[in-house]
């Protein structure tokens, strides 16, 4: 077999493993381990990369950034703060037509600036937003519908532990991918916005809700003194992550760790961290941070498979000679990233992809952190998309009580969603500036 073949082999023999069921680190890893033994003859080899991928790939200090960032959103979890935004959100919001949906946006957009997790997000978002849509009138469907949709504003919303990953795979600045990620972050939730406005005024039976009343949730007027306390820790977490990194006192790796330490004493000073929670948080943090480092390994070991097989560079050669264009590239990879997303997740969609077309978007001289951007927003679909719908799956866990609600109801009602982030999609790529305006 040659090198073109093998590359070729390895990326489909991936997606079979993975489709029937393997566990995505080991199908990477196995795939690249065999792949290098076909090409170099010899065992020793596949043994050599899985050693240097092991130690090299994350022996960096950068890497402590994600173990960090995943502490600080399970403990801003933890200490309920998700619940304190959308009850702010929801008394500012509470007398515009469908405000209960657009306060939901709101608040999972506050809450992806403090946690960078999208299934935080969800969990915590289907736990107290859609028992109150649902009280209120509104469609169940619509409902998780826009749980879900406003979810994955944690992926790009700085700080984002999607964007950290695509910065190590690519070598760019974090900093620099968070100054990007927030103004198609602030433009994917203002689209949220207004197409909950427009569903609630001319699809008003598929929105449902009624008229405001003083017995919303939050109950009458707040005064100065709980919005300050319910909206307080929020701006001390954001000028302490975003603020420091920002203005230049810390990395993202300290900001992960200035952050956790400050998610920790908020949730000692709200009383909501037992022991026995704070071991639930360490241990789930512990979980998810294993994985994730255990997925860049595999991810080290597949992208150098293939660039031993010459896969990405024959790739490239081939695209070129098509005449195709930067457009019809990205169209391509667009195209491949929403179907990955049907049985993949956003993690290993971004090491899977991002290796094997980084080099072929080397002859366009494009800007990577506008095109991790791109990766991201396309790859965050497919978290709305079925089968697999990370996102729809959990908020369906968190509804497991609720049997009005089916896994059907909440990829219908996500549907929207979809479609609206593919639209601002095909905005970012038409206008790169929108993602590099503050870079």
């Amino acid at each position: 077999m040659t090198g073109f073949e093998v590359g070729l082999f390895s990326v489909l023999a991936i997606l079979i493993l993975i489709y029937s069921g393997m566990y995505v680190p080991v199908a990477l890893g196995l795939v690249s381990f065999v792949s290098v033994w076909l090409l170099r003859g010899t065992l020793e080899a596949p043994v050599y990369l899985l050693t240097l991928a092991a130690s090299n790939s994350l022996e960096d200090y950068i890497f402590g950034v994600i173990p960090l960032f995943v502490l600080m959103g399970l403990l801003v979890s933890q200490c309920e703060l998700g619940r304190d935004i959308y009850e702010v959100a929801n008394h500012l919001l509470r007398r515009l037509r469908g405000g209960l949906g657009v306060a939901t946006v709101v608040a999972n957009a506050a809450f992806a600036a403090i946690t960078g997790v999208s299934i935080a997000s969800a969990a915590v978002f289907t736990r107290v937003s859609v028992p109150e849509m649902m009280r209120f009138g509104y469609q169940p469907r619509f409902a998780v519908g826009v749980v879900a949709g406003s979810s994955v504003l944690g992926m790009l919303i700085p700080p984002s532990v999607m964007l950290i990953i695509y910065a190590l795979i690519a070598e760019q600045s974090v900093a620099d991918l968070f100054t990007a990620g927030i103004v198609p972050g602030l433009l994917l939730s203002l689209s949220y916005v207004v197409a909950i406005v427009a569903m609630a005024r001319f699809a008003p039976r598929y929105v449902g809700g009624q008229e405001y009343s003083d017995r919303a949730a939050g109950g009458g007027d707040m005064s100065p003194r709980e919005l300050l306390a319910k909206i307080g820790p929020f701006v001390v977490l954001i000028l302490l992550v975003l603020g420091g990194i920002y203005g230049g006192l810390f990395t993202p790796t300290e900001a992960g760790a200035v952050g956790a330490l400050g998610a920790f004493v908020i949730a000692l000073i709200k009383r909501k961290l037992s022991r026995s929670g704070l071991w639930t948080v360490l241990v789930e943090t512990g979980h998810i941070a294993a994985s994730i480092l255990m997925l860049i390994v595999a991810a080290t070991m597949y992208s150098r498979m293939l660039a031993l097989s010459g896969l990405p560079s024959d790739l490239g050669e081939w695209i070129s000679q098509s005449e195709i264009g930067l457009y019809g590239i990205l169209a391509i990879y667009v195209v491949l990233l929403i179907l990955m997303g049907t049985i993949l997740d956003t993690t290993s969609i971004i090491l899977i992809m991002v290796p094997l077309f980084l080099p072929v978007m080397d002859p366009y001289n494009i800007n990577l952190v506008w095109f991790g951007i791109v990766t991201i927003v396309g790859a965050e679909i497919g978290l709305l998309t079925p089968p697999l719908g990370i996102a729809c799956y959990v908020i369906k866990a968190s509804l497991a009580a609720e049997e009005r609600i089916s896994l059907y109801d909440i990829f219908a009602g996500a549907f929207p969603f979809a479609v609206i982030m593919l639209l601002v999609l095909i905005l970012l790529i038409a206008f790169p500036g929108i993602s590099l305006i503050l870079v």
